[in-house]
């Protein structure tokens, strides 16, 4: 019987020694340098994307090294078969054996041969490690070959092998086998019909490659995949959820801020919201101006930290506190301490900032309180300051705290502007704030309180914005 590769066989005649050394040269730098990114990568993080990544760059080193191996075995060619053991094709030479893992890599491929005439059947020493038999017994022909397979692909094995031997049909498939041990390996067979002078099939020889690994890996690479993908699915949706209950909560801020007046208009609103550059996630930030029942103007804004629906939720939670207590007439000072209370008590313990401010229209007069928060600034006639701020933590900081109160006496003319720390805090602070002020001129200069938010906006919010933000204006018009 023929042996599988035979030097007879033009399979078996090497191609120029140097093309391949060439190849194996450019395959080792190619994985090297693939190598170099992957460790460059390496993290603890458990973004599905860097899982993604770090599964893409494994499996693309475990092709590059199985291509090493397929170039190395193609330059020395196949080890001549020991005269009283089964035919190695290809064998391990003593050179690789040295080095483990290319023993390992070279155990992945094996050969086989069956003869239709004599039901004989000739296999590599690889190939009974692949399966994990002892090579001291008989090779498995192809009536016996079903036994090892796991029972739900003998059927694709059996159509493989019948379309070979019966219509000449090349093999390439794969198949699951059950070693004796009990663990299971995917295999992956090319062969074809060897023909006999009359054109009948005389047997049937094939290559075997055990792709177990590889397989493992590309399934790890799809199912981080998927991860990544449902990932950026629950991230959009999130985002969208998130949208739309600060477009439910939060009045528009596209123009001016429009109140119920029952009667003279006595101040001019205007808002608006800055979403971070540097994150998707909308935060907890709010602004808000409230009509109350005795004729008095509620202006209010504030921040929760965090991004995401679980915090603008909160935001939800905390604006709808500060309005039902303000309409039952609860002064800024307690509000802010009901409402650190209010947070106190939340399964979800979370941080907030506040500046509530209780405008009377009758008296022009400001009363005040702040949570932690910028305090507001005041312009009048063409110059700046920031009002002197009264005691007042953060909320939910801690329990039981109390929040002080100021008043201030504005005048027509007058301008107030509120801000949550996102305005400032990507533009250095204090300095953020001077520059606030400086813009006293262009204010004193506008005709309505959008004007002095659009002069905000061009100057606070560019594409290096590290935080969500609002600002809310307040101008008295009498």
């Amino acid at each position: 019987m023929p042996s599988p590769v035979s030097a007879d066989h033009p399979a078996a005649q090497p191609p120029g020694r140097g093309s391949v050394e060439s190849l194996i040269t450019q395959a080792r730098r190619l994985k090297g340098d693939v190598d170099a990114v992957r460790r460059d990568a390496q993290s603890e993080g458990s973004d599905p994307e860097e899982r993604w990544q770090r599964a893409l760059y494994d499996l693309a080193l475990h092709q590059l090294e199985d291509l090493d191996t397929h170039l190395a075995q193609l330059r020395d060619g196949p080890e001549p078969a020991p005269a009283d053991g089964p035919a190695e094709t290809p064998a391990v030479r003593p050179a690789a054996a040295a080095g483990a893992p290319r023993a390992s890599l070279l155990s992945r491929v094996g050969s086989a041969e069956w003869n239709l005439l004599t039901d004989e059947a000739s296999w590599s020493g690889e190939l009974y490690q692949i399966l994990g038999l002892d090579p001291a017994g008989p090779a498995r022909t192809l009536d016996e070959l079903p036994s090892l397979v796991l029972e739900e692909d003998r059927a694709k094995l059996t159509r493989m092998v019948t379309d070979c031997l019966v219509d000449a049909r090349p093999i390439d498939g794969e198949f699951r086998v059950v070693r004796p041990d009990t663990s299971v390996r995917t295999v992956h067979m090319m062969g074809e019909p060897v023909l006999g002078g009359d054109g009948s099939t005389t047997s049937m020889w094939a290559v075997l490659r055990d792709v177990s690994e590889l397989r493992r890996s590309q399934r790890t690479v799809r199912e981080t995949r998927d991860s990544f993908q449902h990932h950026q699915r629950q991230a959009q949706t999130e985002q969208r959820l998130a949208v739309e209950l600060q477009e439910a909560v939060l009045p528009p801020w596209r123009g001016s801020l429009r109140l119920p007046h029952r009667g003279p208009q006595t101040l001019d609103l205007a808002a608006h919201y800055l979403p971070a550059a540097t994150s998707a996630l909308i935060g907890g930030d709010w602004y808000d101006a409230l009509q109350l029942s005795d004729g008095a103007t509620l202006l209010s804004v504030g921040d929760l930290t965090g991004h995401g629906v679980a915090v603008t939720s909160g935001m939800a939670m905390l604006l709808g506190a500060v309005r039902g207590m303000a309409m039952a007439g609860t002064q800024p000072g307690p509000l802010l301490a009901m409402l650190n209370q209010l947070l106190d008590a939340t399964v979800q313990p979370a941080l907030g900032s506040a500046v509530c401010c209780h405008y009377r229209p009758e008296t022009r007069t400001l009363v005040w309180a702040q949570a932690g928060h910028p305090a507001p600034l005041l312009y009048r006639g063409g110059t700046g300051r920031v009002l002197t701020a009264p005691d007042g933590v953060l909320l939910g900081a801690t329990t039981g705290a109390t929040y002080g109160q100021a008043e201030v006496a504005l005048e027509p003319g007058d301008l107030l502007l509120l801000h949550t720390d996102g305005l400032v805090s990507g533009h250095g602070g204090n300095t953020a704030v001077d520059h606030l002020l400086d813009l006293a001129p262009r204010f004193g200069a506008a005709r309505t309180a959008q004007e002095c938010v659009r002069t905000v906006v061009e100057e606070f919010g560019g594409a290096e914005r590290e935080d969500d933000a609002c600002v809310l204006v307040a101008k008295v018009t009498s």
